[in-house]
């Protein structure tokens, strides 16, 4: 496995998360109901992200304070522990509620399995990992992987959805979690990366034959704003992107983050839910474009869909379930169902129940 990818997460007192010690793979599929965990277990991912932005504070706050994010909040809870293994490094964390609502560091520390815990600090409010990169190369080995997350979610297609609305056209460092600057950053891999470009526009076709292409240019009346506009094959009258359909257009979101250019792709890949709208044949589609992105890059997905299960090993999923008013994440046993899947598929035996990830009374 990658160095640079999650080998392995523990997570205790994490919303419906009352403990958790889970190993990660390359490619990480998880099931499970409504309600479960799923969306708690992918939201961790965005809690790191904010907290190496130097924005915890601001995270805790806008999710309603720490008794949110605590397990049933602080009168059960006390803090929120976290370690993160990268293969033979670490990055571990204490999380403490404070009187005036804030969530303060009990303990941070880097870790190496040769020698245990590298002590950063404790009693900030605030991440104080750059600080020790000039000490440390467990530092190489843990952050620049973590900072390049992206957890994405292309659920709004509505008609105020910002993936239609005009942006900066400089706007193109990397694929927004949101897809709001689709139309640059295809302009972008237009211009710097043809022949990945191309790959998603043919893709795109594969699902959507009526698909000519792009047109990404900057705004005739603002150099420095452009909008998603695409045109019909063998036609050349652009149509904005309110006339893709909400399946076809969260599909180019989907390929434009499975095939952008390695270097461009976050270490580990996290998606909400990709199925939505889309047709059999589309998720078909997108189960080949996920398991040959994990050759490269991690790739954590969440589904409800027994199609997109259907089209994965179970050496690859992840089941959340909810026992007592907590959430249970476990990996399945391939060599006990190995008799089962002799006669049926994964989503038949989850619809079964035989996974497990089902509602239960």
């Amino acid at each position: 496995m990658n160095p640079n990818q999650l080998s392995r997460i523990v997570l205790r007192g994490f919303k419906s998360i009352r403990e958790c010690d889970l190993e990660l793979r390359e490619l990480n599929v998880l099931i499970g109901p409504n309600g479960a965990g799923k969306s708690n277990f992918i939201g961790f991912f965005r809690l790191i992200q904010q907290m190496l932005e130097g924005n915890l504070q601001r995270y805790v706050s806008k999710q309603g304070g720490p008794d949110a994010l605590l397990h049933f909040g602080r009168k059960k809870t006390e803090q929120i522990h976290a370690e993160l293994y990268f293969g033979n490094n670490g990055y571990k964390f204490t999380l403490e509620p404070t009187q005036d609502n804030r969530m303060m560091f009990a303990e941070e520390n880097f870790w190496w399995n040769m020698k245990g815990d590298w002590t950063i600090s404790s009693g900030h409010f605030e991440t104080e990992v750059e600080s020790q990169k000039r000490f440390t190369r467990i530092y190489d080995y843990t952050v620049p992987p973590m900072k390049s997350w992206r957890l994405y979610h292309f659920h709004d297609t509505s008609d105020s959805a910002l993936v239609k609305q005009r942006h900066g056209i400089n706007d193109n460092l990397y694929l927004r979690p949101d897809a709001r600057n689709l139309a640059a950053f295809l302009y972008f891999l237009q211009d710097q990366h043809p022949s990945h470009y191309k790959r998603i526009v043919k893709t795109i076709r594969l699902v959507a034959p009526f698909f000519g292409d792009f047109l990404l240019r900057p705004q005739p009346d603002s150099k420095d704003q452009i909008e998603l506009e695409w045109t019909e094959k063998g036609e050349d009258v652009p149509f904005k992107a309110h006339l893709l359909s909400d399946g076809t257009l969260r599909f180019i979101c989907l390929t434009t983050v499975l095939i952008q250019p390695e270097e461009l792709q976050p270490e580990t890949i996290l998606i909400d839910e990709p199925e939505l709208g889309l047709h059999p044949f589309a998720i078909n589609l997108l189960a080949s474009l996920l398991r040959s992105t994990s050759k490269n890059k991690q790739v954590i997905v969440s589904t409800q869909s027994t199609d997109l299960l259907n089209e994965f090993s179970s050496e690859d999923v992840v089941v959340a379930d909810r026992t007592e008013g907590y959430t249970h994440l476990h990996r399945l046993d391939p060599k006990a169902l190995d008799a089962w899947l002799n006669e049926y598929s994964l989503g038949e035996l989850w619809q079964k129940n035989v996974l497990g990830g089902r509602p239960t009374r």
